[in-house]
């Protein structure tokens, strides 16, 4: 019978996920050598504010002592907080006693990106980021999609991405976004940082991303030149994932043949084709729903069921623009996994959050009970069909905006 709840570390997760942290002096303190948060937190007016200067950095993700990871996201309102010091430990608190206080630790910053390459240029600048214990490689951000022709008046990028435009990034890394190839310099700069990591203890996971091309096989030419270069450097002590858009074959097969990689994962993001083509113009005109779905098909015949993923953004859907109400897009999103889940493909669900001009408390609320009832009907799915989620591509320490890898590890740990 289907779980009607969460399991604890999945549900504490969630409540994080939404409900973030409110400030504290330890909070404050505890950016000190931590992995730093991309966003400082920002005082809501008439919060109390220790500082004086309207934000504070905090760190990025936390971890608790049942190892739940969660990102720290500060709100004022919340009503988490944190206590404690470097030296005694910090704890997660809440305002009512039923949560009892635990211990939990911040992800600190890896040594190696407080040092330079050979040539001076500082390793947290050559396109690799840490998602604890994954290794995120992306030496070519910018996304062609973001410089498409408009079609009737609409870009043709993913309509949730603000990630892929071309700027300071993309140019730091020398990439130029009309071509296939990247420099020389720019592979060795991201292989001297990547033998850092490699020869550590911290990175169980490699992922290969980057902006998508309008012409999917030259995508396919970079990745395959892409990997080839992680490989010179991992020499396959690290598993290794091609987090690209959808292939042609012929790449998906070179990346397998010459045991590039894997895995791969290539991100649907949304299901149906009618959601596809409005989400994901881009994807939908140069690639194709149909096709999309064709490459990961051929994927799992090439890679074998369990190496095959697609990263989706759940509850996009429930936004005003595509006309679905809050039970038509929990049961199309269910139905989708069901139906990816029976052809081999196994769906990754990370969190869509609203942005100004949404009613945002009320799309907030609507948006954690079916971020809720879809990784609850999907674990069943998961469990139905006998897939779990290969542990070489992500696991619970590393996928700090999904539920997955809780859910299914809570379950290991009870059969046991």
């Amino acid at each position: 019978m289907p779980s009607t709840k969460l399991p604890e570390n999945a549900a504490l997760k969630l409540d994080l996920m939404f409900e973030g942290i409110r400030y504290s002096n330890a909070l404050g303190e505890a950016a000190d050598g931590a992995f730093p948060n991309f966003y400082p937190y920002r005082f809501a007016l008439g919060e109390p504010d220790p500082t004086g200067k309207g934000k504070a950095e905090i760190p990025y993700m936390l971890v608790t002592e049942d190892e739940v990871l969660s990102r720290v996201k500060g709100n004022g309102e919340s009503p988490w907080i944190v206590d404690g010091d470097k030296y005694n430990g910090y704890r997660l608190c809440h305002d009512q006693i039923k949560f009892p206080a635990q211990a939990i630790r911040f992800t600190p910053i890896p040594a190696w990106m407080k040092k330079r390459t050979r040539d001076g240029t500082a390793m947290d600048q050559t396109g690799i980021s840490l998602h604890t214990d994954m290794a995120v490689i992306n030496v070519a951000p910018a996304c062609q999609y973001f410089l498409a022709e408009k079609q009737n008046g609409k870009s043709m990028r993913c309509g949730f991405c603000a990630y892929g435009a071309p700027d300071a990034r993309s140019e730091q890394l020398g990439q130029d976004i009309y071509q296939t190839s990247l420099p020389d310099l720019t592979y060795a700069r991201m292989k001297e940082t990547l033998a850092e990591l490699v020869n550590s203890d911290e990175v169980r996971h490699i992922y290969l991303v980057g902006g998508s091309m309008a012409d999917w096989a030259e995508e396919g030419q970079r990745f395959v030149e892409l990997a080839r270069q992680v490989q010179s450097v991992n020499q396959h002590k690290i598993p290794v994932t091609c987090g690209s858009g959808a292939l042609p074959d012929r790449y998906i097969k070179q990346l397998h043949d010459e045991n590039l990689v894997d895995a791969v994962c290539f991100n649907l993001e949304v299901w149906s084709e009618a959601l596809f083509a409005k989400v994901c113009p881009g994807k939908h005109k140069f690639v194709g729903y149909k096709s999309w779905i064709a490459a990961l098909e051929y994927a799992v015949k090439i890679f074998g069921k369990g190496r095959v993923y697609t990263a989706m953004v759940a509850g996009i859907e429930l936004g005003p623009d595509y006309g679905l109400t809050y039970r038509e897009a929990l049961n199309q999103a269910l139905r989708g996994a069901e139906d990816l889940i029976s052809r081999g493909i196994i769906p990754i669900y990370s969190l869509f959050w609203p942005v100004a001009g949404h009613n945002l408390p009320a799309a907030y609320a609507n948006l954690r009970d079916y971020f809720e009832q879809l990784n609850l009907g999907y674990a069943q799915i998961r469990s139905d069909y006998g897939m779990t989620i290969w542990d070489g591509f992500m696991c619970h320490c590393c996928a700090y905006m999904q539920l997955e890898c809780d859910i299914d590890l809570h379950s290991t740990i009870e059969e046991h």
